[in-house]
């Protein structure tokens, strides 16, 4: 049986201090970084995203940052598939990985294969209903498309997630059985082996962090990076624009609401966000949980993610 390829992460909720545990982790064991952020992956937005500066990358190999233009959409299924073959690509050259970020999606994706592996792919089939996904109110197109044959699964499989509900369409349209009342279903094995750690700390502390990131953020330029990304023809309906810290200022740069007021909506859309984060990763099998903040944070997480050596 051929060796699993082991896959180190590091998740947890915005501002729970992933990204400096991980730095210091990876340049101390040479461990490659792999971004599993969903707006890190634009380029030209580093500071509302808090993308490792040039001279953290410079520091440590990063990988799937900057991977596309804000005026694109870029889904699930894209980035699984892409992660995936940087592990592969990493791993013949003797490296090892350590994903670091908290879009749940993302690390779902990775860690739960595809049901019903025995039945192949149609490439073509997927090509169409991704460009249907990626088109205006794609989503909710797919979506229809799945409930017109298989409303169950529809209802159990979340909106954003493009991948398994392409997936789904496609196995009920070979087989003719529906995805749900399919009788066997045999989990594909990526061939990867996932050891993962989030971080956890109470919520006021949390609370905290995450104001006093957004006054940074907004102190280091915020307002200019999004002026610049709206001059140079980003659409302020785009899939990069509407996430939280960008969306929120394009009222103030119309002059409608002052900056105070744009930077509190950040910070409360923030929090609100870092709790959905905390939900979704509770409901993923198999991620260790390491209270941050404490003397003996950063050895209990590398001892978890060393376990396997």
């Amino acid at each position: 049986m051929e060796q699993k390829i082991t896959c180190r992460v590091l998740t947890g909720p915005t501002a729970s201090g992933k990204s400096e545990i991980a730095l210091r982790l990876a340049a101390e064991e040479g461990w490659d970084i792999l971004c599993m952020d969903s707006m890190q992956i634009y380029r030209g937005m580093d500071i509302g995203t808090a993308k490792p500066t040039k001279a953290e990358q410079a520091l440590v190999p990063h990988h799937l940052l900057d991977l596309c233009d804000p005026r694109e959409t870029f889904s699930v299924s894209q980035y699984v598939e892409l992660a995936e073959r940087t592990v592969r690509q990493l791993y013949m050259e003797g490296r090892q990985v350590l994903f670091v970020g908290g879009t749940g999606l993302y690390l779902e994706g990775m860690m739960k294969p595809m049901a019903m592996g025995s039945v192949p792919a149609d490439e073509k089939l997927r090509e169409e209903l991704h460009r249907l996904a990626d088109g205006p109110d794609g989503r909710v197109r797919l979506d229809a498309l799945l409930r017109e044959t298989d409303p169950e699964t529809a209802d159990k499989l979340p909106l954003n997630d493009v991948r398994r509900r392409i997936r789904a369409i496609e196995v009920t349209r070979a087989t003719g059985i529906p995805f749900s009342h399919q009788e066997e279903r045999k989990k594909e094995d990526s061939g990867f082996n996932w050891i993962a750690v989030s971080l956890e700390t109470d919520r006021n502390t949390l609370y905290a962090r995450i104001n006093s990131r957004v006054d940074t953020m907004v102190k280091a330029g915020l307002t200019l990076e999004i002026k610049n990304l709206l001059s140079e023809g980003v659409p302020e309906n785009a899939q990069s624009i509407q996430a939280i810290g960008y969306k929120e200022f394009i009222p103030y740069l119309r002059g409608e609401i002052s900056l105070a007021q744009a930077t509190e909506q950040v910070k409360t859309g923030s929090r609100h966000y870092a709790k959905r984060q905390i939900t979704f990763l509770k409901r993923l099998e198999g991620i260790r949980y390491v209270s941050a903040g404490q003397d003996s944070t950063y050895e209990t997480v590398r001892n978890i993610l060393k376990s396997a050596d």
